[in-house]
């Protein structure tokens, strides 16, 4: 089993060669499942020699285009290929079907010459309610409410990923800011944590930002990879205790304790 940084930069990551931070889990029998799909994501997959053909699941954890901006590519490569498999489950926090559709897909995809088509045209939809989990074939996934963006005063749904795979526990933050009390928890049991941060001079608040990661423990930095960096001059992270910044394409084995160091 092993997750693949399809990109590891942030939203406005361009001219550096990196992708949007999204991820390839890949089980034993070669299922697939899609951590995210932003815009980027025909071109992250096909350089680490992937296509449309070889996603099995998708999940999204919010609805900002680096994390759901290439579902529209995926609905109708997927949806127009008449070569097996064709329709991706979608995994999708209940909390955010609704608007995925209204406000993200529907200008695209809603129209397909006489048909008037919906999310279930192009996806095998598996809501997720409020007990906050999902299986994947053998792993299962709980859904961590991160603090990202506000809407008017109120959270814009979210989520992280955490789960373990052959005693290894991971924490994907996916995107939050630095909420380290309310993430403790997940800190303290994971072996490993592939952290949000945020690298620019002035930091954006909606993200967290490497100068506040350096007040976490050390004992946390040490199991901790940074991911969602921003273009540019990065800082030494393995000499402020950290495992290192995510490259795009690296690859972490589950079944391979020294990947993770």
């Amino acid at each position: 089993m092993k997750l693949i940084f399809l990109g590891s930069g942030s939203a406005f990551t361009v001219g550096d060669g990196n992708f949007h931070s999204n991820m390839l889990l890949v089980d034993d029998h070669h299922n697939r499942l899609l951590i995210d799909c932003g815009s980027d994501a025909r071109f992250s997959l096909y350089e680490q020699g992937f296509s449309h053909r070889d996603i099995n699941d998708v999940y999204i954890s919010h609805l900002h285009a680096d994390h759901s901006g290439g579902l529209e590519w995926l609905a109708f490569k997927t949806k127009f290929d008449t070569r097996p498999p064709s329709k991706p489950v979608l995994h999708i926090s209940s909390n955010l079907v609704d608007t995925l559709w209204k406000n993200v897909l529907s200008g695209g995809l809603q129209s397909i010459n006489d048909e008037l088509a919906d999310l279930s045209t192009f996806f095998i939809v598996k809501e997720i309610d409020n007990t906050n989990k999902f299986q994947w074939h053998s792993v299962d996934i709980h859904l961590i409410q991160t603090d990202h963006i506000l809407n008017d005063k109120i959270w814009v749904p979210s989520y992280g990923l955490f789960f373990k795979i052959n005693n290894i526990t991971c924490f994907i933050t996916t995107d939050t800011q630095f909420k380290p009390d309310k993430y403790m928890t997940c800190y303290q049991q994971a072996d490993i944590i592939f952290h949000d941060c945020e690298t620019t001079a002035t930091p954006s608040n909606v993200h967290t930002h490497y100068q506040q990661l350096l007040t976490l423990d050390p004992a946390i930095r040490a199991k901790t990879w940074l991911y969602h960096y921003n273009p540019g001059l990065l800082p030494n992270a393995k000499r402020d205790g950290f495992r290192g910044f995510v490259k795009k394409g690296q690859s972490f084995d589950f079944y391979d304790k020294s990947s993770f160091t």
